[in-house]
């Protein structure tokens, strides 16, 4: 349990820095889907702001908690087996949820994409901390 812990959190802190990096990249590479951002479809409360710094904890200690239950079945080097962790969680959780936010929230498809593309990434990252932390 100390493993599945302490990998989640370092993971966390991992993709909490990688979601502000994220975020500002989009902003300077793509200021058109930074706009979206203001629109009616998304809550611009300054006093919920806190749930974006708390989501990738949530997700990192989801996924540690995975990595522990399944990292046996994962097989090849460490790089392949995070790509691998990373491909498994983006096909099973993000995929879906993208398909479904884009059939009942008005977002574009780019922003989509770019969300697919950094939950790929999390899920990556993740699964390299995990194999180094807790193989």
């Amino acid at each position: 349990m100390k493993k599945i812990m302490l990998s989640g959190i370092v993971a966390g802190i991992v993709l909490l820095a990688l979601s502000v990096l994220g975020l500002y990249v989009t902003i300077w590479l793509f200021p058109s889907i930074a706009e979206q951002y203001f629109g009616p479809a998304f809550n611009t409360q300054s006093n919920r702001v806190m749930i974006y710094y708390i989501h990738p904890f949530i997700i990192s200690l989801a996924l540690a908690w995975f990595w522990s239950r399944y990292k046996g079945v994962l097989t090849g080097s460490f790089i392949t087996r995070g790509i691998e962790f990373g491909l498994i969680y983006a096909f099973i959780a993000i995929f879906p949820m993208m398909w479904l936010l884009y059939s009942a929230i008005n977002v574009s498809l780019e922003m989509l994409v770019t969300w697919f593309v950094l939950g790929i990434l999390q899920g990556i990252v993740s699964g390299l901390i995990f194999e180094k932390m807790n193989p």
